[in-house]
């Protein structure tokens, strides 16, 4: 952790809709006037499209299932950890983009599939953002959730995640129902044992919970709405939450523990905008002065 350059970490698996509180966060930024440097988590993934495929298919080869981007191992995490490290001491780090698609390959000068080249980021920004897998991965040898200020787990029940994900990889990758079901078969272990672990080490976890039948996913035609869905926001400290405020403001809203409050899928982003701002706020006013 850092006072004079903090950083938040956003984490969530493949389908479970970081980019919609990646907006979130970037309305907060522009509007409280903070200047953040992004990491992806997609940037320190150890292999490219064409090697993690090569990859896969030798672990396959010899009897490991379980291998996928959400191992530790198919990642640079120490790298991660390095240069949140070093953001957190100087203001200043390194990263890199993994190029998704013909559009970000135009963007970025880089073909689909694979990175562009390391380049420094930080200079003059007030806060470092990651969003992806594994911000808050703590191993006996790992610690990236000690080297975060702020970290936010985005975590819908599993059958949603999934009906998001092979929604989304059907319509924007043209993958077949049944190719994103072995992938998800194939990521389970490391769901279990890699990406679960880590909201226990987040702040705040925003879980998105469909009041729909979502009992069999993979015959889901559609994805539950917002309005289709609760929200359970869970404070790991609620110590200084003012939970009265906050159910005031959102209509519907509810406690359900000590430290947890519902509320109604569509205003999530209402209640993201009441709960992040100040704390984004404190942190940026506090690195501000100490710099």
């Amino acid at each position: 952790m850092s006072v004079k350059h903090p950083i938040i970490s956003v984490i969530g698996s493949s389908g479970a809709g970081t980019s919609t509180v990646k907006h979130t966060f970037d309305q907060i930024f522009r509007r409280e006037e903070i200047v953040a440097a992004a990491i992806e988590g997609d940037a320190f993934h150890r292999f490219n499209r064409a090697e993690m495929k090569a990859e896969v298919l030798r672990r396959m080869e010899e009897g490991d299932q379980t291998f996928s981007h959400f191992s530790l191992d198919a990642n640079i995490l120490e790298e991660l950890e390095a240069q949140f490290r070093s953001y957190g001491e100087t203001g200043r780090a390194r990263s890199r983009h993994y190029v998704h698609d013909e559009a970000e390959a135009e963007r970025f000068g880089a073909p689909p599939g694979h990175f562009t080249d390391w380049s420094d980021i930080g200079d003059g920004s007030d806060v470092l953002f990651y969003e992806g897998l594994h911000g808050a991965v703590k191993t006996d040898r790992i610690d990236i959730a000690g080297q975060a200020d702020l970290k936010v787990g985005v975590v819908p029940v599993i059958n949603l995640e999934w009906i998001q994900k092979i929604h989304r990889d059907r319509a924007s990758r043209g993958y077949s129902t049944e190719a994103v079901t072995d992938t998800i078969l194939r990521r389970m272990h490391s769901y279990v044992h890699v990406i679960c672990p880590q909201f226990t080490q987040t702040d705040i976890n925003f879980q998105r919970v469909p009041v729909v039948d979502t009992s069999n996913p993979f015959i889901a035609r559609w994805i539950p709405t917002a309005g289709e869905s609760v929200v359970v926001i869970r404070f790991k400290d609620p110590h200084g939450i003012d939970f009265p405020y906050l159910i005031s403001m959102i209509h519907g809203a509810w406690m359900s523990r000590a430290n947890s409050i519902v509320i109604p899928g569509d205003k999530l982003d209402l209640a993201m905008q009441l709960i992040l701002t100040p704390m984004i706020h404190r942190l940026v006013e506090r690195g501000r002065r100490g710099r």
